[in-house]
Formats: C-alpha cells, sequence, structure tokens
C-alpha cells in the first residue's frame, strides 16, 4: 500500500536532528519488532504470555520517550465533527486538527470512511513527533450498513452464536470503513420500560445479559484482535445507567451495594472476564457520585479486584457534566476527579487537555496516573496491530466488497426471524395459508422501511429495510388479494437521531378506509407499535401504551373483522392489554433491521417456526413499571383472610401480561421427568438436573429450555426465582430429548453479606421450563 511505504519512510528519516534521528531509528525498531512474531497470526511457538509480555516492553519504551503533553494527548477523545478530508473551516476545528499534528490526541470518533481514517492517520503519522496512531470509534450497536434487529430484539433469539454472528459481521463492515472500535455492546440490566435505551440492551435478567454481554464482545473481538476484519469492543455503561429513577435518561440513580454486585454488575464482570479491550462510564450518579468519577466502581473494583488491564472512555463529556452535577467546580476539577477515580479517555469533554498539565504540575495528580490510562490506551492499540500497520483498516477494496452483501442481508434475515416471540396465537389462526384469498395489511408502519432500521442505526440509508408489506406481498402468490391501508399516522415531521419525534396522538384520518379493506379481507395483519426514534437513547416516556390513534384504529378494525393478527414493532415493551384481550394472534417483531418485511413474512406464512422468547417482561399496566420476574417476596406475598393487608395493587395484577422467557411456537412442547442425580451436595461437588422435553405438536419447533433456582434463606433476601441456565433446543414432531444442566457451587453464589461473591449452605428449589412462570419444580441442599 502507498500509504504505508510513505509511513515507513517518513517514520524513519522525516527529522534532520542526530538525537531524534536516532530516538526515531528505537522507536522504529520497537514498532516493527513485532514482525519477528506477527500480530496478525496465532503462532504455536509464541504463547499470548510471551506475545503479552512484548507489549508491555514495547509501552514501557515508548512510555519513556513522551513528554507529559504526550501522555495526556492518549487520553483525549474528539469527534470528526468536519469533513476530515479536507481542512477544517471554524475555529474550534482547526484547533483539534493541530493538536493532531502534534500527536495530542489519542483517538477520534464519528470519522466513518477509509478516506477519512486514512487522511488523519496520516495526519498523525506524517506530522506527530512520535507518530503514535489514532483509534477510530464508532457506534456499532445493532450492525453497520447491514442492519440486525435492536439488541433488546436480538436478545429475543436466547440464541447466541447467531448474536455472535451478527456483531460478526458488524464488525467485518465496520472495519472494512475504517473503523478499529465499537462503543458496544451496551450491556446495563434495565427493569423500566419507560427508559428509551431498553431498546439497546439485552433486557432484565443478569445471567441472560452476560451471556449476551460475551456473545457480542466475541463477534467483535474475534479470537485475534489484530484481524483487520474484528475491532475493539467497548461494554457500557459503567455501571447502573439502566435503573434511572422514573426510566429518565441521564436521571439519578439509588440502588444498594448488594443490588449493585448481584444484579447490574454481573454483566460487565462477565464482559472483563471475557476480554473486552475497553469499558465506558455511565451519565447517571449512583448514590450521590457520578459515574465517571466513582474510584469504587473504576479502580477499586474493575481495575483492581477484577483485574481487567483494559482502558475506560467517559460517555460523552461525562466528565465535564460532573459539574452540573455538582460534584465539580470548573473542567479542571472535573479532570481532577475523574483521573483520580480511574476514567482513562475524555470523550469530547476537553477537560483533560485543560486540567490534567496543570494538576500535576500542583502535585495534585501524580503522574504516574496520566501514565496508567496512556498505558492502557496504548495496550488496545498495539493488540489491534496499529504499531505495525496504522493503515490496516484503511483498506478501499474492502470498503467496496465488504459491506451490505447479500450474504450479510441473508444473515440479518436470519437473526430477525429468530428474534420474533409469538405471544398469542389463540385457534391457531397462525401460521397463515400462501393460497389465502385475501389479506389486508394496516398500519403505517406496515407500509415503513425506515422504523425497522431502528434508532441506532449506524451508517444504514434511510428507507433501506423491507417494509412487512413487502414482505407479505414477496411471499405470496399474485392470485392472493393483498390490499393495503395506512390507517393513523404515528410519527410526524422530521426523523431524527438528535431531535424529538413529533408523534401524533389526535389526528384519527385514514381509520375509515382501514375498516373499508378490513370488512373484505379473510385476515388482518395489523401493524402496531412505535416508529423508531421514540425509543433510544432521551427517548424515554411515561407512557408506553399505543398512542391514542392507534388504540382507536384496532377498536375499530376489530369491529369489523375480528380475524385480526396484531404485530407489535417496538423498541421496548408496551401496555397492550386491551389488545391482548381480543385480538386472536400477536407478534412482537421489535424493530428487526434491515431485513424485516421478509423475516415476518417468514413466520406469518410458516416458512419460519417462531421460537423467541421475551427477555424483559411485558407489563399490564405502566404503572407497575418497574417490573422484572425476579423480585423479592417480602414480608406479606399473598393474600390471608381476604384483607387488603399484603403486597399489591386494588386495580391490577402483580403479575405481568407476559412474564421474561415467555414464547409461543406453531408446535407444542411439554416437560416431563425433572430430576436430581443427587439431592444435596457440597463444595467441590455437583448435582445434575434433567428433564425430559417432549414436541407434542404436529411441526418441529425449537424451544428455549430454562433453569431457575431459588434460595430459600440467606443472609440477606434473595429472588423468587433466579435464571441460571438454559438451552436452546430443536426437536421434530413427536420427538423428545433429556436436557441437562449442572449445579455447582459457583451456579448459587451471591454477594452475600459478607461482601463477598460465595455459596451459602442451605435449602434450594431448582425449576425448569419454558419460562420464569414454570411451576416444574424440585429441592435440593448445599453444604459447606
Amino acid at each position: 500500500m502507498k500509504t504505508q511505504k510513505n509511513f515507513q519512510q517518513k517514520r524513519r528519516f522525516g527529522k534532520n536532528s542526530i538525537i531524534q534521528t536516532l530516538a526515531f531509528f528505537w522507536i522504529a525498531f520497537l514498532f516493527n519488532s513485532g514482525n519477528l512474531f506477527p500480530q496478525n497470526s496465532v503462532t504455536s511457538s509464541i504463547s499470548g504470555t510471551i506475545k503479552s509480555d512484548m507489549i508491555e516492553k514495547k509501552i514501557d519504551s515508548l512510555l519513556s520517550l513522551m513528554t507529559l503533553k504526550e501522555k495526556i494527548g492518549q487520553l483525549v477523545l474528539y469527534s470528526g465533527s468536519w469533513d476530515v478530508t479536507g481542512p477544517p473551516s471554524d475555529v474550534g476545528n482547526k484547533e483539534k486538527y493541530e493538536k493532531l499534528k502534534n500527536g495530542e490526541v489519542g483517538a477520534m470518533l464519528n470519522v466513518v470512511s477509509v478516506a477519512g481514517t486514512t487522511e488523519l492517520q496520516k495526519t498523525v503519522i506524517e506530522n506527530s513527533r512520535l507518530k503514535i496512531p489514532l483509534l477510530f470509534g464508532y457506534d456499532v450497536i445493532h450492525g453497520f450498513k447491514t442492519i440486525f434487529p435492536v439488541p433488546l430484539a436480538e436478545s429475543a433469539s436466547w440464541d447466541l452464536e447467531a448474536i455472535r454472528k451478527s456483531s460478526s459481521i458488524a464488525a467485518k463492515e465496520a472495519t472494512a470503513s475504517g473503523i478499529n472500535w465499537a462503543y458496544g455492546p451496551m450491556v446495563d440490566i434495565s427493569r423500566d420500560a419507560r427508559w428509551g435505551r431498553v431498546m439497546e440492551g439485552a433486557g432484565e435478567d443478569p445471567f441472560l445479559g452476560s451471556k449476551i454481554a460475551v456473545a457480542r464482545i466475541q463477534g467483535f473481538q474475534g479470537d485475534d484482535l489484530s484481524k483487520n476484519s474484528t475491532l475493539a469492543a467497548c461494554a457500557k455503561h459503567f455501571a447502573a445507567y439502566g435503573f434511572a429513577e422514573g426510566g429518565r435518561d441521564y436521571n439519578t440513580v439509588s440502588v444498594g451495594e448488594f443490588e449493585l454486585h448481584n444484579t447490574i454488575l454481573p454483566p460487565f464482570k462477565a464482559a472483563a472476564k471475557a476480554g473486552v479491550a475497553t469499558m465506558m462510564n455511565a451519565f447517571n450518579e449512583i448514590d450521590g457520585i457520578p459515574a465517571t468519577g466513582h474510584k469504587e466502581l473504576q479502580r477499586d473494583i474493575l481495575k483492581e479486584s477484577w483485574d481487567w488491564d483494559g482502558f475506560i472512555v467517559s460517555d460523552w463529556a461525562s466528565i465535564a457534566e460532573m459539574i452540573p452535577h455538582g460534584y465539580a467546580k470548573d473542567e479542571v476539577h472535573a479532570a481532577e476527579r475523574a483521573i483520580l477515580a480511574g476514567s482513562d479517555m475524555d470523550m469530547e469533554g476537553r477537560a483533560y487537555e485543560k486540567g490534567l498539565e496543570q494538576l500535576v504540575k500542583e502535585g495534585k495528580v501524580d503522574e504516574k496516573l496520566i501514565e496508567d490510562a496512556a498505558r492502557r490506551i496504548l495496550r488496545v492499540k498495539y493488540q489491534l496491530g496499529l504499531f505495525d500497520d496504522p493503515y490496516k483498516y484503511c483498506d478501499k477494496e474492502r470498503e467496496k466488497n465488504d459491506i451490505y452483501t447479500k450474504e450479510n442481508l441473508e444473515a440479518s434475515r436470519d437473526v430477525a426471524k429468530k428474534s420474533i416471540v409469538l405471544l398469542k396465537n389463540d385457534n391457531e389462526i397462525l401460521p397463515l395459508k400462501k393460497d389465502i384469498k385475501s389479506i389486508a395489511v394496516i398500519g403505517a408502519l406496515a407500509n415503513d422501511k425506515d422504523s425497522p432500521i431502528g434508532s441506532w442505526r449506524g451508517m444504514a440509508t434511510a428507507n433501506s429495510a423491507v417494509s412487512l408489506l413487502e414482505g407479505i406481498k414477496a411471499a405470496v402468490s399474485k392470485t392472493v388479494k393483498v390490499s393495503y391501508a395506512k390507517g393513523v399516522k404515528i410519527g410526524v415531521g422530521e426523523r431524527s437521531f438528535i431531535k424529538e419525534l413529533d408523534v401524533n396522538r389526535e389526528d384519527l384520518t385514514g381509520i375509515s378506509e382501514a375498516v373499508s379493506i378490513a370488512k373484505e379481507a379473510e385476515v388482518v395483519v395489523l401493524a402496531i407499535g412505535e416508529e423508531a426514534f421514540q425509543s433510544g437513547e432521551g427517548r424515554s416516556q411515561v407512557s408506553i401504551t399505543l398512542t391514542a390513534p392507534q388504540q382507536k384504529l384496532f377498536e375499530a378494525v376489530w369491529a369489523a373483522n375480528k380475524n385480526i393478527v396484531a404485530v407489535l414493532m417496538n423498541g421496548r415493551p408496551l401496555a397492550i392489554s386491551n389488545i391482548a384481550k381480543k385480538t386472536p394472534a400477536i407478534l412482537e417483531t421489535w424493530h428487526l433491521g434491515s431485513e424485516s418485511g421478509n423475516a415476518i413474512a417468514d413466520v406469518l406464512f410458516g416458512d419460519y417456526n417462531p421460537s423467541g422468547k421475551l427477555p424483559v417482561s411485558f407489563p399490564r399496566n405502566v404503572g407497575q413499571m418497574p417490573l422484572y420476574y425476579n423480585i423479592k417476596n417480602t414480608g406479606r406475598p399473598t393474600n390471608k383472610n381476604d384483607m387488603v393487608f399484603w403486597s399489591h395493587y386494588t386495580d391490577e395484577q402483580n403479575e405481568a401480561l407476559f412474564p421474561f422467557g415467555f414464547g409461543l411456537s406453531y408446535t407444542t412442547f411439554e416437560y416431563k421427568n425433572l430430576e436430581l442425580d443427587v439431592s444435596s451436595f457440597t463444595s467441590g461437588g455437583a448435582i445434575t438436573v434433567s428433564v425430559t422435553l417432549a414436541n407434542t405438536g404436529k411441526r418441529k419447533g425449537k424451544e428455549v429450555v430454562q433453569l431457575y433456582i431459588r434460595d430459600i434463606i440467606g443472609s440477606i433476601t434473595r429472588p423468587v426465582k433466579e435464571l441460571k441456565g438454559f438451552e436452546l433446543v430443536e426437536l421434530d414432531a413427536g420427538k423428545s430429548k433429556t436436557v441437562s444442566f449442572t449445579i455447582n457451587e459457583e451456579t448459587i453464589q451471591f454477594y452475600t453479606a459478607n461482601k463477598k461473591w460465595e455459596a451459602e449452605p442451605g435449602q434450594f428449589k431448582v425449576f425448569v421450563g419454558g419460562s420464569s412462570k414454570t411451576t416444574l419444580e424440585a429441592d435440593f441442599s448445599f453444604k459447606k
């Protein structure tokens, strides 16, 4: 590559000073000595430990040559807010450009093209003193150009291999466009559907969330971070962002130490153990301390207790935002708070570049802390192989050939259909027959090619998804009459990631046309829910019901034709009690990505038997929020003597409308013969739990077999059920299989009153079934 040759020449011979030339020869030797043991392959003769030791020695040598300003520069992350292939036009961006040339920037975000990343990398390599390559980050959340289901939807597949594959494809596309660092996965546990970013996570359960976090990280990072098709992942938001009070984004979080360790931190710990390269801290405070300035979280737990060697990046300006939090008086004070707490990189906060040098000179910050942060960032750059070739992700041929391919779209369709959850199917109205005479397709979302792309849509082209209407028409023969009526509008005006969506809450125009075609059709497919930009960052809602016009549309269509299949499209759980009561069939299809319409049609017409299970509980009413299956029992959990003195609502049930883990199939499954090989075990031992799963229906199908436990008595109160295992099983009609799980000491561990993870002796229950509401149970005990 011509650019690479220029880099090699200028790195070696670009200075006249004898001292500088010798320094550059030494640096070149250090950087290129990795060629003895190529970073793009894992050789049998060099162990991972030796390779890691080599990197550490290179970092030591490089740090010894760096000035304080250059070390601080590695901690600075800028957004590419100008056309980076040309000179910046405004003062602020000119300043950024000069700092790039001076080696005072460690990373860039939102520079998304080979041309752009090449130009900025070239700016640093050809102008800065030490020629330390840049990281290029981007929000790769559920795809890059080819869009996959939103993360909450994909989590409904419970298919870890499919999830890993989608992240792998997203990484391949992003790296083909110059990106080497993804700001994902989001691993926040959330129990409140009002929070808009619930669509970006894996739901309400820490066990499932941990498994999915690892699958996404493995997809992004692969088995070798130095390959040009893998990138550094970033687990976020550390920590407790999903527990924002009132479900309002960026809001205060108040949780206890035991809730923090037992519910919120497990996915992050799993991510750290899986070797995630980076983590992002959170906007929120936790019990009075902003996460960005939280030493116990970042230094004590993450870096020391978990022995994690990656780096922590702030969320956008979250260091500077400690000022309005009331935790720092100015940017210099914010920089002090953040670096002492363990925040390594400042994303667009401008606090580190303004404050750290002064703080070191004043003796308020030890330079070793800055050096440690720089070391962590340099480590990731070495692991990516950027010192061997800063332009390794700048490949125009890959940018032409590896993005939005036929194979990637096929993978998107595959994951999308696996993410669909069948919530109701009275009288087996589904699957629809392809020779049906007439179908009325109703709803603005049915002909919407943009909302399926979702909120975090990467570099997707607007209106590029396959719509539900297109998918249905492609699935049936030309003899089937497919009529369409838009019904009522949902969003009106501009769709934008950064602006509020204007939602129609009054206009009923379009209902009469919908009723007219519903009367003439054998079946109605009614698409209802949310547009893409009703969920996502900054999009919290006090109401999680359908808009009033959509409610009225449903009632009118149902009065005209009760043979309705409701197709929900949404980024959060919705309160749909009225619809669930009346309509015979409900498909939860979320926002499914590029191939949405084809995937939904695959399920509607039985080409794919739905296998999804809910990763979140669906409420009956928004007043139940926060809602989750793994609740505590309270001292008054049930009704006694028909009196009011128990934990309940007087106007609604406690239970979810559709519980965590729930999902139907076009076949039926039976669980029986739950057995434990022993009824008790001790440290070092284990119990094997087995159950017989039988496909008692007429179709081949998949079932997610779920194992839950209950710790009856603990040093702190324990949930009524906790997911501790699952297996996705496919069975032909009439076939059965014995599914086994192992329960050992690790399975029953939790963060106890002793403030450590351990298994406590006592009595337990184990439950196995097809959802969190399973009642098939057995007892066992653990003895120290």
